[in-house]
């Protein structure tokens, strides 16, 4: 290895997938170019204000809004969820869920049951 490698680079869509952010809703500066894999840990370990922002109120892309309603990614679209949603669209589909986010999250759950009980089968055979 040279002494002057360079530096690990991805493109900002990666970078926010990485740090569970909505990418349009990011400052102009981080879509404009290509972050390190150091400016990323910097990012992680000291979020500037408008990451910390994104990160509390949104709007959160579907693996985040899937994960905090309990339901897959699959099941957002099966339930008419194609844009991205703000922590308080959450709460309010938290607070008073539709039916079909009732139903994907009964669907979650068994999805979740077979799983433990295949990890059981294996573990018994292991």
């Amino acid at each position: 290895m040279s002494p002057q490698q360079s530096a690990q680079s991805m493109k900002p869509a990666t970078a926010a997938k990485k740090l569970g952010v909505y990418l349009p809703a990011t400052p102009e500066e981080f879509r404009a170019d290509t972050v390190t894999r150091a400016e990323l840990d910097e990012l992680e370990k000291h979020p500037p204000q408008w990451l910390s922002d994104l990160r509390r109120n949104g709007p959160h892309p579907r693996p985040v809004v899937a994960g905090r309603l309990g339901i897959s990614i699959s099941g957002l679209a099966r339930g008419g969820v194609t844009e991205p949603l703000t922590t308080e669209q959450i709460n309010e589909l938290r607070e008073d869920p539709p039916e079909w986010l009732v139903r994907e999250r009964e669907t979650q759950a068994k999805v979740r049951a077979e799983e433990d009980r295949v990890a059981a089968e294996r573990a018994k055979k292991a």
